[in-house]
């Protein structure tokens, strides 16, 4: 029973989704604009860093929390922090107070992840990092980070790292769903039409 709060706890509070109603404090709907994502890339397209970084910081955040504080609910259990971090994930995605449209999932994945194996996101984010910067494309140094992740995973295995199998199908789960949230964007990978990092509007 004290894992089902967790969880249902974990999911609403992914469900709480700032690239929705951050905007709106300058009265703009963020699903009319840009891409129609509510994750903090489009809201710095439309809004520009200032409304950007805390819609990032609280996607993270969130993310982070389900992890460390919501999964002490469910008591001492190697599953706990993996599937709080999960449900905080899908409610990301599916949010209840978004009409079940939510983001990519990419930063609370990535605060999720950060309290579960940190040296794999800051793998991760070194990927994120190189990628996005040499092609100004945020959606395909996304779509590395997230396989950068379980495969860094991997290889910490190989080096005496311990890594449990949980967390290993947790990492390769959230890399598929990332993967597939990227699918219109890939489309625009390959058509040349992928808005670029930098450019606004």
């Amino acid at each position: 029973m004290s894992l089902l709060i967790a969880l249902s706890l974990s999911y609403l509070l992914g469900s709480l989704v700032p690239g929705l109603w951050v905007p709106k404090l300058k009265g703009i709907d963020i699903r009319k604009h840009g891409s129609g994502n509510p994750g903090a890339t489009n809201v710095y397209r439309v809004l520009g860093w200032k409304y950007a970084l805390p819609v990032g910081l609280m996607d993270f955040g969130k993310g982070l929390a389900a992890v460390l504080l919501v999964s002490r609910l469910a008591g001492p259990s190697a599953w706990g922090p993996i599937l709080c971090g999960l449900a905080a994930i899908i409610g990301h995605v599916l949010p209840a107070f978004g009409g079940f449209r939510g983001g990519r999932g990419v930063l609370t994945a990535a605060g999720a992840l950060a309290g579960l194996a940190p040296l794999g996101v800051l793998v991760a984010v070194v990927v994120w990092s190189a990628v996005t910067f040499s092609t100004r494309y945020v959606s395909l140094g996304s779509i590395s980070a997230a396989v950068a992740f379980p495969l860094s995973l991997i290889v910490q295995r190989e080096f005496g790292v311990p890594v449990s199998d949980e967390l290993l199908g947790l990492s390769v789960f959230v890399c598929a769903l990332i993967v597939l949230r990227h699918r219109p964007n890939i489309g625009r990978l390959i058509r040349g039409e992928e808005h670029r990092f930098g450019r606004k509007g």
